[in-house]
């Protein structure tokens, strides 16, 4: 199949030797099993070429999905690519397959691969390698036959670097990478496609096509266009719609075009434009500083309002107005600056002999140790169910409806956690 015949059947309009290239490169591995990873701005399309590979592949009458890592939570991604087995989470009522099982024999496309979490990584880099995955909450190895096609709009291998994304990983999926232009990269496409979408718009809308005079070509062209190919369309069908003229001159043109952003109006120091990341982090610590500033502040009302109203006090340490009022004045706000900026823990006071707090019974403090919470997801749920049963009086319907389950839920649990009715 020729390159010609590949863009009319996709939709893809432009002649720019960035795009063919990219083109070419998609037809050639198509007839293998190679990963691939298609990199590019957000609104390329990315997918397109995707679909290209697995329909010109030998696996083009088996399964393909398309999977947006970015838009599934951190906690169940593992669920949904690897499946789980019944009762391996709380929810978890039934086993159910994962995509690499579904989709065997077939292609997963993997967009925004970069917000992949790295317990996810690891279990992909599997995959890859070998061809075997465990279902979450299984000891059993399966095997899949998969092709995976892989997107991302981030540099991966900065991202690997920084120690936010797996440098095997990212060399696994590189193994033939596809770089897709953006419309920065290939001016000369851009009349084209817009002038394929308002035609295409004006059919739906049933409107005469909106035509632009050379200046407005011109301001079309110089255009940015971060959203690339998408943001192009979206405006195409805004001047369709909203635009009571056929014929758009420039600044026409502007008035549908977004402001340019001339950044932030707040006050930088200089040479802050070369060292972005740093005035980040030094703005953080500025609101840290503020805002730890206000909570000492707040601490001094409420310990002077506690010596002027000893009834708001129960059991609480005595202190003399004085001494409180001494101790917190050390804490200077160049000392809580000096510590933020050196990264120390913050000054405290230092009490005396005669100012150590003492319980109202006249008990001094010998020892004083923290328990740490038992934070088990079941041991909770079995609290729970047995609070529920004695607010209700083992009243199990009135139990399980206070709990937000079903009475034969609540049944299963009792059960489970061998709990007696109360």
């Amino acid at each position: 199949m020729d390159l010609q015949s590949i863009k009319n059947r996709f939709g893809i309009i432009g002649n720019s030797p960035s795009l063919n290239h990219a083109l070419n490169t998609a037809v050639q591995v198509s007839a293998t099993d190679l990963t691939v990873l298609i990199v590019g701005e957000s609104g390329v399309g990315k997918e397109v070429f995707s679909q290209i590979i697995h329909t010109l592949s030998a696996r083009k009458h088996n399964p393909f999905i398309a999977v947006n890592c970015g838009a599934i939570p951190e906690g169940t991604i593992d669920s949904e690519l690897f499946g789980h087995e019944k009762g391996s989470f709380t929810g978890a009522v039934e086993s159910r397959k994962g995509y690499f099982e579904t989709v065997n024999g077939g292609t997963i496309f993997l967009d925004e691969i970069g917000e992949m979490p790295l317990g996810t990584q690891a279990r992909l880099l599997r995959v890859l390698e070998t061809g075997e995955f465990i279902r979450v909450g299984s000891s059993k190895v399966q095997k899949t036959d998969v092709r995976v096609i892989a997107a991302t709009n981030r540099e991966l291998l900065e991202f690997a670097e920084k120690g936010k994304f797996r440098q095997d990983l990212y060399y696994r999926l590189s193994t033939v990478p596809i770089r897709v232009p953006s419309l920065r990269d290939r001016k000369e496409d851009i009349q084209l496609l817009f002038r394929k979408f308002v035609v295409d718009f004006s059919e739906r809308y049933r409107t005469s096509a909106v035509q632009l005079d050379e200046e407005a070509k011109n301001v079309l062209i110089n255009h940015p266009f971060p959203g690339n190919v998408r943001e192009l369309k979206n405006l195409a069908e805004q001047i369709s719609v909203l635009s009571n003229s056929r014929n758009i001159s420039a600044p026409q043109l502007r008035s549908f075009l977004p402001e340019k952003n001339h950044g932030s109006r707040m006050p930088i120091l200089a040479g802050a434009a070369t060292q972005g990341e740093f005035a980040n982090e030094r703005e953080i610590l500025y609101k840290l500083f503020f805002d730890m500033k206000k909570d000492v502040t707040e601490l001094k009302k409420m310990f002077l309002e506690i010596l002027q109203n000893p009834s708001m006090a129960v059991n609480a340490a005595t202190f003399t107005k004085e001494s409180l009022m001494n101790d917190f004045s050390r804490i200077e706000d160049n000392e809580i600056t000096h510590a933020i900026l050196q990264g120390q823990n913050l000054p405290t006071p230092v009490l005396s002999n005669q100012q150590q707090p003492y319980l109202l019974n006249d008990e001094t403090i010998h020892h004083h140790e923290e328990v740490e919470e038992n934070l088990n997801i079941m041991v909770k749920e079995k609290e729970l169910i047995i609070k529920a049963l004695k607010k209700h009086k083992s009243k199990r319907r009135d139990a399980s409806a206070d709990l937000g389950i079903s009475e034969r839920t609540l049944y299963r649990k009792l059960k489970e956690y061998d709990i007696d009715d109360l």
